[in-house]
């Protein structure tokens, strides 16, 4: 049985991209056909594309 997608981290990642044309919002993440298939049938526990969109995380962590 396949696991589905945490998607929730989806707000904080750097990929996630406001369009102000289509007023949404959308991944840029550069994948191919088949990662998208993966994913999209939940075979990872959450994205391994996600990247922490916060600049400021670093130096939080550095204090």
């Amino acid at each position: 049985m396949a696991k589905s997608v945490e998607y929730s981290n989806c707000d904080m990642c750097a990929y996630n991209v406001y369009d102000e044309e289509d007023e949404c919002y959308y991944c840029e993440v550069d994948m191919d056909e088949d990662d998208m298939v993966r994913l999209m049938e939940g075979h990872y526990k959450s994205c391994p594309y996600y990247r922490n969109g916060d600049e400021y995380a670093v130096v939080r962590h550095q204090i």
